[in-house]
């Protein structure tokens, strides 16, 4: 479990993380949205007891930021978005060597374990320097989970992974997922986030909105009803837009597109009414805005 209390860090006069207050569960994937320069890495930094909080307080996994530091370090793992190696030594000793710096017990078993998932084993004795960025980045995600972390961040985990790595990436997240742990995920691929957080945090400076996807579209965009006629007018319009479950309506070629509060209880009454007038309905679908247009719109508007 993470919970912040108005986590605030400045560098001079600048403030880089202002007032975050968040809670997340143990066992959920929780995704932290922003722009560059926004402060989420400043954020995990905090977070992972690699920096002070200028004010605020902070618990990770039961331990207080800056009075268990070294208890935070052992029970996460962290995958930062320019992970650096040591490119004279092979993939299976750079491991051994922060599975060694964990007190892992098990060294070469979690070695083998994390390099055959993320399908590293067969180069194993090759030196880090000769590997590709995608390569390079699931030794990362083998270094970040070898102590087995109860919480893990992970800053752009799929950065430079071609889409099969990608995807056994997200498969990944979300069987350790299953097994109880916590993920912070700090990404740009909004589609990502999309399918595997539960909650979402969209970040600038402040913490603007935190819920998860589903509800974070209709909190911004409402649900908009799709209706598709076979010759649609303004007088149906206007009889969709009299409605009271309905805040706007519009004509656009042979639909209506309806803004509905719980269309689930309401649809079947606007179908009925749209017949009883003489529309021919053809069929009703709900309009689906993409998290990139509800990320996009919260940071325009802030």
């Amino acid at each position: 479990m993470i919970i912040t209390e108005n986590l605030t860090k400045k560098f001079d006069q600048v403030t880089a993380v202002d007032n975050l207050s968040v809670e997340i569960p143990e066992g959920q994937v929780f995704g932290f949205l922003g722009p560059n320069g926004a402060g989420k890495t400043t954020t995990v930094r905090m977070l992972t007891s690699l920096i002070t909080p200028t004010a605020g307080s902070a618990s990770v996994n039961g331990f207080r930021i800056g009075e268990n530091d070294i208890d935070i370090r052992r029970s996460v793992g962290l995958l930062t978005e320019t992970p650096g190696m040591y490119d004279n030594l092979s993939a299976e000793r750079n491991l051994e060597i922060y599975a060694s710096l964990y007190e892992v017990e098990d060294i070469k078993g979690q070695v083998e374990k994390y390099l055959r998932f993320l399908g590293l084993w067969e180069r194993r004795m090759d030196i880090a320097a000769t590997f590709s960025k995608g390569m390079k980045q699931k030794l990362a995600i083998a270094r970040a989970l070898l102590h087995e972390p109860r919480t893990i961040f992970l800053d752009e985990p799929t950065a430079g992974l071609d889409p099969e790595a990608s995807r056994l990436v997200r498969d990944f997240i979300l069987e350790i997922k299953a097994q109880g742990r916590t993920i912070f995920i700090c990404t740009h691929n909004l589609d990502e986030a999309d399918r595997l957080c539960d909650r979402i945090g969209v970040f600038k400076t402040r913490l603007l909105v935190v819920d998860a996807p589903v509800n974070l579209r209709r909190q911004v965009f409402g649900r908009k009803v799709v209706f598709h006629l076979r010759k649609a007018d303004q007088r149906l319009v206007d009889k969709i837009q009299n409605h009271p479950s309905v805040t706007e309506a519009k004509q656009v070629d042979e639909k209506i597109v309806a803004t509905i509060n719980d269309p689930e209880d309401h649809n079947p009454e606007l179908i009925r009414m749209l017949v009883s007038e003489g529309a021919e309905v053809q069929f009703v679908g709900e309009l689906r805005r993409s998290l990139e247009d509800v990320y996009l719109q919260l940071v325009k508007e802030n």
